[in-house]
């Protein structure tokens, strides 16, 4: 199968993508790249210019300070709203519960953290969670890009029948978890044989 090399505005587009809602530093798009920074801004600003001119397009460009992240545009709020709330009464999927189980386990946590214990980006999970209440953000960890640090809410020790978290189901010891196997399947059983022992009590 015959391919070809994506071109550097498609390449800067992929990673503003997978950077979710955090977004990526000019300094780390260039780090990742190989690209001049002149060039970077060039192409973010054609993003820019085609997303903003183009009615058919669904995303903007935004930018913080040195941090630029993609997003849907304003007008399409009421749809995407509609779309998080319509599978409220469908239970969380296992991709769902492995994130919410890590994020329970090792809050606060910054959504790299829970990319490199999945082993796969994690943005659209966490969006998700946020969106049902599960989650929230708890401040930026103080380091670059300044990531958000996620923490599980009020909503989550409901959903689980929890009083405070103290009363998750322990994890195994620390002297027995082999941190070059990590992986969310630990934290996710853990986190499942709480829901088992609530379908035994009932």
């Amino acid at each position: 199968m015959l391919t070809t090399k994506a071109t550097n505005q498609a390449q800067i587009e992929a990673l503003l993508f997978i950077s979710g809602d955090e977004g990526i530093t000019l300094g780390d798009l260039a780090k990742i790249t190989g690209f001049m920074k002149p060039a970077i801004r060039k192409i973010l600003s054609d993003l820019g210019n085609k997303y903003a001119a183009d009615p058919e397009s669904a995303l903007v460009l935004l930018q913080s300070d040195d941090t630029f992240r993609l997003a849907t545009k304003q007008s399409l709020a009421p749809v995407i709203k509609h779309y998080f709330e319509v599978p409220l009464t469908v239970p969380l999927t296992t991709a769902l519960l492995e994130t919410l189980a890590i994020i329970a386990y090792r809050q606060p946590i910054t959504r790299l953290e829970i990319d490199s214990i999945r082993g796969v980006q994690s943005s659209g999970a966490i969006q998700k969670l946020m969106v049902r209440g599960l989650i929230d953000t708890k401040g930026r960890l103080d380091a670059p890009g300044r990531p958000f640090l996620y923490v599980t809410t009020n909503n989550f020790l409901d959903y689980f029948g929890l009083a405070s978290l103290a009363e998750l189901p322990a994890l195994p010891a620390q002297d027995e978890i082999d941190e070059s196997d990590l992986s969310g399947d630990l934290f996710l059983e853990a986190l499942q044989s709480r829901e088992r022992h609530q379908e035994e009590d009932n």
